[in-house]
């Protein structure tokens, strides 16, 4: 059995259904977890950021994007226990690659 049954189920369901080059997952529940409202959870998994690049995304506004994350996820969000918080970062590989170049020239080429 895993210790981390939701963090891979977070990357199952969106490596399934949006096929990303890029999935990050970071589980942030440990910075949180002195916090009132976490006192009483019993998960170790409740905070988590995630960034996601996929082609899935193309034409789509930011908002949609995280409705479909979201709607992925809904089970999850929804459980005792389940995810609390939830920051996404989501791009298209066009995006994504627009940002490698802006961070390479800014950096004066050492990218």
């Amino acid at each position: 059995m895993s210790s981390t049954p939701i963090e891979d189920t977070i990357r199952l369901k969106i490596s399934e259904t949006l096929n990303p080059t890029t999935l990050l997952i970071h589980n942030d529940s440990a910075l949180h977890s002195h916090h009132t409202a976490m006192r009483d959870t019993i998960s170790k998994e409740t905070h988590f950021r995630l960034i996601i690049t996929s082609e899935a995304f193309k034409s789509k506004m930011q908002p949609a994007r995280h409705r479909m994350v979201y709607s992925l996820l809904k089970d999850e969000l929804e459980m005792e226990g389940g995810i609390h918080a939830l920051q996404l970062k989501t791009r298209t590989l066009e995006e994504e690659e627009r940002l490698r170049e802006k961070k390479r020239i800014e950096s004066g080429g050492k990218v």
